[in-house]
């Protein structure tokens, strides 16, 4: 009788350690993909919008934003929507010079599971640093960001970006 219950508990506890691999592993379920992928396409986002402003090129370094009216960017001011966002990147760094180049450094990505445990979100912060000789409208050439993104059927898109 003791041998039978012995026996029961180690096969719940090999069952029990078998079904939750997956999640010790930083996987989710329902065929989403593994949280180490998550993170690697996150920072796949950010070096190609980096690439994407070292050469000059605005509406490509957008395409990691969501396409969306409430999508967020906050700086000295909040502006809200993607065309908006767009545009106000395209008057403040005018020029290739305005623009220089990127550096994106110290990111830490949090993936943030809902309550059924699918990440569909994450917080990423960081710094940035542009290496530049000519100012437009924005003077500042190093910060902090912290950046809310959005898991989407297009991938991860930024939906609110605080830089300052």
């Amino acid at each position: 009788m003791a041998a039978a219950k012995f026996l029961i508990r180690v096969v719940f506890i090999s069952f029990a350690a078998v079904v939750s691999m997956p999640v010790f592993a930083g996987e989710t379920t329902g065929g989403q993909t593994a949280t180490g992928s998550d993170t690697t396409a996150i920072k796949q986002v950010m070096a190609e919008q980096q690439a994407a402003w070292n050469r000059g090129d605005v509406d490509d370094f957008m395409h990691g934003y969501k396409d969306a009216a409430d999508t967020t960017f906050v700086g000295s001011s909040v502006r809200k929507g993607y065309r908006d966002i767009l545009s106000s990147y395209r008057q403040h760094y005018a020029t290739r010079a305005q623009m220089g180049s990127l550096t994106f450094s110290a990111i830490d990505v949090r993936l943030l599971p809902g309550a059924d445990g699918l990440v569909r979100y994450a917080a990423v912060t960081g710094r940035f640093h542009l290496d530049r000789n000519a100012h437009g409208e924005v003077a500042k050439d190093d910060g902090v960001f912290s950046l809310l993104w959005e898991k989407t059927p297009g991938g991860w898109k930024i939906i609110l970006d605080h830089s300052s």
